[in-house]
């Protein structure tokens, strides 16, 4: 990805170190005090430009959410993102942290069982089958991703590409784990006014194109939950 910035992007984030981490590393197993509390730690791979961990973080402000890229101008524009939603909707930063770091290190800033979920949003498809192992949810980042989920761990994905929803539900698959809602057409019915859209998801749902969604259930008090709903009758299918 290539992107062109405004002069002072990394002036611009090293000044905001309320919010942007710029090396993350020496807060492995620490995240709870950088949050200076023990609620749960949520976690966008990719955030973009950042207005879907933006606005979840504005509206749930008991959860801790780290937004997580690799770029520092998307760095920069998620920081403005952050600002803009707090302005919309109220509450403060505290409860959200943007953090520069390439995903394939994942394991290097969080400690082994430190998150409670993994939010995987329109990650580059990379369509080439030479290229299948750079897929977020290609099973070697699947194996890293559950080091460092929780017992209540859970993956959401979403994506437009049908090459990709169709890969990834074989690599969950291979690796035995239970999905969950699992839509080929998350917003057929109209847009979900129980989920954010990222910019991406916008664009696309407003050309008619279909976005596929699933959740998968990782750890072992949220799989217990889910089996126990199922038993239940509430299987919660979408």
């Amino acid at each position: 990805m290539r992107l062109r910035g405004r002069k002072g992007i990394r002036e611009a984030i090293e000044a905001q170190p309320e919010l942007v981490v710029l090396n993350p590393e020496p807060y492995k197993g620490k995240w709870a005090e950088v949050f200076g509390n023990d609620r749960p730690i949520h976690v966008e791979l990719g955030m973009g430009k950042g207005r879907f961990i933006s606005q979840l973080s504005a509206l749930n402000q008991h959860i801790n959410y780290i937004g997580v890229d690799m770029y520092d101008e998307l760095i920069r524009r998620a920081s403005e993102k952050a600002r803009e939603s707090r302005e919309e909707q109220g509450g403060d930063l505290s409860n959200l942290r943007l953090v520069r770091m390439n995903i394939e290190s994942i394991e290097n800033v969080f400690e082994a069982g430190e998150i409670e979920r993994i939010y995987l949003n329109f990650s580059d498809p990379w369509p080439k089958k030479r290229h299948a192992r750079r897929r977020l949810t290609h099973a070697n980042f699947v194996k890293k991703y559950r080091t460092v989920l929780n017992e209540r761990g859970e993956i959401h994905f979403k994506t437009d590409s049908r090459s990709l929803f169709e890969f990834s539900l074989n690599s969950f698959s291979d690796l035995g784990l239970r999905m969950r809602n699992i839509s080929l057409d998350l917003h057929a019915e109209g847009p979900r006014t129980d989920l954010i859209m990222t910019e991406y998801e916008t664009k696309f749902y407003e050309k008619g194109m279909p976005i596929h969604r699933l959740e998968v259930v990782i750890g072992e008090k949220a799989l217990a939950e889910h089996l126990r709903q199922l038993e239940a009758g509430e299987s919660g299918q979408e």
